[in-house]
């Protein structure tokens, strides 16, 4: 018997498996065990083909192959290339000296012709494998570049299973992968805030929820530049650090929508379901669960337009990612975790038809209508949005007597500072932005002036606030000093992050 070492994903983390392979006497048989899926499963059809189209023998009599631990679940191809190993080593056509294997991983799916194929999850794996105490990693050629973004580990990129073998008995060597080099990457800008005519409020509002990485609901009429607002919040967001980079790539690599010509991820995603996706699809889920829209906006933006057409329940799963910047999945086989620091963007219409509220058009909706449409996105889920702006329609007129805004690389250069104020603050703390700060982090960083104080205490009363209204008033508030560079809030600070509070609020005043 002989064992080849692999790995198993459980959420974002990697644990080691042991592939154990044994070829006794007796009638031929091809056994897989070890709580293998139907794609390891299948793996047995595909290792025999690769191995005997790569010029090995495979036998002829009983093999079985036993993945450990067995109360891990296994699944996807990736286990096809340390199965194959296994089986040559304890057949004997494949002999490595001593030591080669015993710090070495292999992961990789198997064509029939014994190329190797890329597999999904490879940089969760590669970062997982120096702390686990490996040195060397085998992975498809395809994968390898993905893979030496993790530092600690020589990757290995294989081409074939007779190249590794070649390898593994001193035959001829495969080169180690380089290291990837990271390079940030400046936001791309396909809507620049320079072509976005008024909507200077709306505008101050997004600059402050880059800066402090704040959740914003966009509320106004049809045509009045909510989603223009929303395509062009992107270009001013700062560039993101190695941390946070690895942080998304690494999640991306689970899902497998890496680009292998640049597998890292260098710039903050954008998401942007439909308003008819799924509690699964947005949480994330199945019977093995996968990340959702949520975490593959981790370090970015979830845009969710038409914000109240969303299923009520599957908007009410958004509050747990809101408050604690992960989503929780169980299953009967356990629970996984996955990140969701994400920046929230929403938009929507004031009612169905759109035009409440606008002057020169007539809402033709009855008053129990619009009240019904307003209670669609619950009390509690719109309290975890820092930012209620108004985006009123711009007159025809205001439009062409408009005077050139700033662009959006200027605002990004404020919110780069401000951005940068925060991780100074914050370096000790494991978080980056104002928005992720916890309570007991308020007090310590939140420091008012007695003018500020009073304004508070005022404004919980009169609006109503909420404890959790208050800390988000207190976050924004932070921010807005953070882009004027001053130590403390002061009063001004404080209303103007008060102006951006719910409206429902403001109305009950």
């Amino acid at each position: 018997m002989f064992h080849i070492r692999s790995a198993a994903l459980v959420g974002l983390d990697a644990v080691p498996v042991e592939v154990e392979a044994d070829v006794s006497r007796s009638l031929p048989n091809f056994i897989i065990v070890g709580l293998p899926d139907a794609a390891i499963r299948e793996s047995r059809e595909r290792v025999r083909v690769a191995v005997k189209r790569s010029g090995f023998a495979f036998p002829s009599t009983k093999v079985t192959v036993n993945l450990a631990p067995a109360d891990i679940k296994k699944e996807g191809p990736a286990y096809d290339l340390p199965i194959a190993v296994a089986i040559l080593v304890a057949h004997g056509t494949l002999v490595p000296p001593a030591g080669k294997v015993d710090r070495a991983l292999f992961l990789g799916e198997l064509a029939f012709d014994g190329t190797l194929k890329p597999v999904a999850g490879i940089l969760p794996v590669a970062i997982a494998a120096a702390s686990l105490g490996f040195t060397d990693l085998y992975v498809p050629a395809a994968n390898a570049a993905e893979a030496a973004l993790a530092p600690g580990v020589t990757v290995f990129p294989v081409a074939s299973l007779t190249a590794l073998v070649r390898h593994l008995q001193n035959e001829e060597a495969i080169e180690p992968q380089p290291a990837s080099a990271w390079t940030p990457l400046s936001p791309r800008i396909e809507t620049d805030f320079a072509h976005i005519k008024g909507q200077t409020a709306a505008k101050r509002a997004l600059e402050i929820a880059a800066a402090g990485g704040h959740n914003v609901l966009l509320s106004g009429p049809p045509g009045s530049g909510k989603t223009l607002l929303a395509r062009a919040f992107p270009g001013i967001l700062p560039a993101m650090t190695f941390e946070e980079s690895l942080e998304v790539t690494k999640i991306y690599s689970i899902a497998g929508l890496t680009d292998r010509d640049r597998p890292v991820v260098a710039v903050r995603p954008f998401r942007a379901p439909h308003h008819s996706a799924s509690g699964v699809a947005l949480i994330g889920g199945g019977s093995w669960p996968r990340p959702g829209e949520v975490s593959l906006a981790h370090r970015g933006v979830l845009f969710l337009d038409e914000f109240p057409e969303f299923q009520r329940q599957v908007l009410e799963n958004l509050r747990q990612p809101l408050e604690d910047g992960t989503v929780t999945i169980s299953r009967a086989h356990g629970t996984l975790r996955f990140p969701a620091k994400f920046m929230l963007m929403a938009a929507q219409n004031p009612c169905p038809c759109g035009n409440a509220g606008d002057p020169d058009s007539i809402c033709a909706c009855p008053p129990a209508q619009v009240v019904r449409y307003g209670r669609r996105v619950s009390g509690p889920l719109l309290d975890r949005i820092d930012l209620h702006v108004e985006v009123p329609k711009i007159p025809t007129n205001d439009i062409f007597a408009a005077a050139p805004t700033e662009s959006s690389a200027a605002v990004r250069e404020r919110v780069e500072q401000a951005r940068a104020i925060q991780r100074g603050r914050l370096v000790s703390e494991d978080i980056f932005t104002n928005a992720e700060m916890t309570p007991m982090l308020l007090k310590k960083f939140c420091r008012i002036d007695g003018a500020a104080e009073a304004l508070l205490r005022a404004s919980v009363d009169r609006l109503r606030l909420s404890v959790r209204g208050m800390t988000r008033v207190l976050k924004v508030s932070r921010t807005i000093a953070d882009l004027s560079a001053a130590p403390d809030i002061t009063a001004a600070h404080l209303a103007e992050a008060l102006q951006f509070r719910e409206r429902r609020a403001l109305a009950a005043t």
